[in-house]
């Protein structure tokens, strides 16, 4: 099965990743359980998980040539929005 591309991260507060697939899903990945796993321990470090971008052609969000995170688990594990709107009516945004 093929899934969504990445199209747009954004680094959100408390280790929260914003994300726009290709398929106009929007989503919110929250990345604080994977901080206390190797090799993610080191995006503890707020000024490195602010770095992130995204791997060549949408296939996951890279911070360094250690640190990654596929598309796959961005999209399936994500909590999904339906739009923007939504996203400051909860206050994420």
């Amino acid at each position: 099965m093929n899934y969504p591309t990445i199209k747009y991260v954004y680094p959100l507060t408390n280790y929260r990743l914003f994300l726009i697939f290709d398929n106009g899903d929007i989503k919110i990945y929250d990345f604080k359980n994977r901080l206390q796993r190797s090799p993610f321990q080191a995006l503890a470090d707020e000024q490195l998980f602010q770095s992130v971008h995204i791997e060549t052609g949408g296939y996951g969000v890279v911070w360094n040539d250690d640190l990654d995170l596929s598309e796959y688990e961005l999209w399936k594990n994500g909590v999904n929005f339906s739009s923007v709107e939504r996203l400051v009516e909860k206050g994420v945004v």
